[in-house]
């Protein structure tokens, strides 16, 4: 038989009438008029060629064709119904399911061990898997692709089909080492301009947030040093006479705060936003939809790093420095 030609409303009207064994109370349970009831059973007949179901002393008796029928229809609506019903709601805590989340490099080590924690601890059956980006619409396409669930990096292109939610923002700083000349006097530009400098690059060009803030001026900084990673920066600027304009973030979780002095960059470079990426298609799938709360959840605050700073500049200035 052919399931392109059933209509598999009939199936509940079947399971249905075998459960009542009436035509008017079968119509009462799923919602459907008593005349409409015998039109579906006068259809399942004639597909099934079998009464499937007679009249009897005490209702509607089944046919031994109509009892093979019951219980694995039956058994197959309810599993249907169970699958149903189970995109409609998530539990985590006994959820195995598998999330992939694409992040750059900077949300790996802000972002991540806040998340594995509260996955740990809320659906410790869960698996997931982290993809790598660099690129900004390199999100676009991981998410176009089906690759992952969620990106996490600064904003993408816009485009109707990829939703956004802002996460954290990033302000810089200008690191030198801890007995660097420049950190006994405040960075003015000039001083800034003097100093060679280390620009992180992660797509790997020559031209920065910094260069193109200096560009506005009419200016040009010397470049000593690029480098794709970011969290290298600190620990080469702990070890040269070098001078690195960073997210205050990199430098904090970096491991080297005590070998660095923090100043006040000497140009307005405004802030980095970070933003959470996901597909519309994955709008409201619960599963999704709770993955993407845990890692807002875990996301840190706009309020956090520069905290950070002004306790360094505070124990700087005791020492000499800024």
């Amino acid at each position: 038989m052919d399931l392109h030609g059933i209509d598999l409303n009939l199936l509940v009207a079947f399971d249905a009438l075998m459960k009542e064994r009436s035509v008017t109370k079968a119509g009462i349970r799923i919602g459907r008029t008593q005349p409409a009831m015998s039109a579906a059973l006068a259809r399942l007949r004639g597909l099934l060629k079998d009464e499937l179901l007679v009249r009897g002393p005490q209702g509607l008796q089944p046919t031994p064709r109509a009892l093979d029928l019951a219980e694995p229809l039956s058994r197959a609506l309810a599993e249907i119904q169970r699958t149903l019903d189970f995109t409609q709601a998530f539990d985590p805590s006994t959820s195995s399911a598998a999330f992939t989340v694409g992040l750059s490099d900077h949300p790996t080590f802000a972002l991540l061990p806040q998340l594995v924690a509260r996955l740990a601890e809320a659906a410790p059956s869960a698996t997931l898997h982290v993809r790598n980006f660099s690129a900004r619409d390199d999100a676009i396409d991981l998410l176009d692709a089906g690759e992952v669930d969620v990106t996490v990096g600064v904003p993408s292109t816009k485009t109707g089909r990829v939703l956004t939610q802002s996460l954290f923002e990033e302000r810089f700083i200008c690191i030198v080492r801890k007995d660097h000349p420049t950190a006994k006097n405040p960075l003015d530009l000039d001083a800034f301009l003097a100093l060679p400098h280390l620009l992180v690059s992660p797509e790997n060009e020559r031209f920065g947030h910094v260069d193109a803030a200096l560009a506005k001026k009419g200016l040009q900084r010397r470049l000593a040093l690029t480098l794709p990673n970011m969290y290298a920066a600190p620990l080469l600027i702990a070890r040269s006479d070098m001078i690195a304009t960073l997210m205050a973030g990199v430098v904090a979780a970096s491991g080297h705060l005590d070998e660095l002095v923090l100043l006040e960059p000497p140009l307005s470079l405004g802030s980095i936003p970070f933003v959470m990426s996901w597909h519309r298609r994955n709008d409201t799938h619960p599963a999704q939809r709770w993955f993407r709360t845990c890692i807002s959840n875990a996301a840190p605050s706009m309020g956090r790093f520069p905290s950070v700073f002004a306790q360094k500049n505070t124990a700087a200035g005791e020492t000499g420095g800024r």
